[in-house]
């Protein structure tokens, strides 16, 4: 039955780690085209902040959903050396995903004062 469960846990794990991917890579595609229309003026009224402030945010909910696919990665019957790594990663993570969102508040504020 563990081995069921674990099993599981880590197929869901993968399927998190491709989403993160997915949106990592989606919003890749939005903020090149997004810079393209910046380049040449069609009439959208972007700016290199705003442009920012959306891969932020996507790569923000990426680092959330790997921090969740590592717990998953590790929820079933894990080792000290599993439990080391993992406390490692989510220090990282939560670190960058801090930070991230700090200055994309910044960010925000700015736009809204303009």
């Amino acid at each position: 039955m563990e081995e069921i469960a674990k099993q599981i846990t880590i197929n869901i794990s993968h399927v998190v780690e491709i989403l993160a991917a997915a949106i990592i890579g989606i919003a890749v595609i939005k903020t090149l085209i997004n810079y393209c229309m910046l380049l040449k003026p069609v009439g959208l009224k972007i700016t290199k902040e705003t442009i920012r402030v959306r891969f932020g945010s996507s790569v923000a909910i990426s680092l959330e959903l790997l921090l969740g696919a590592d717990v998953l990665a590790t929820a079933v019957a894990p080792s000290w050396d599993d439990i080391g790594k993992l406390a490692a990663i989510a220090v990282l993570r939560t670190a960058l995903n801090y930070f991230l969102e700090k200055e994309l508040n910044h960010m925000r504020s700015i736009n809204a004062n303009m």
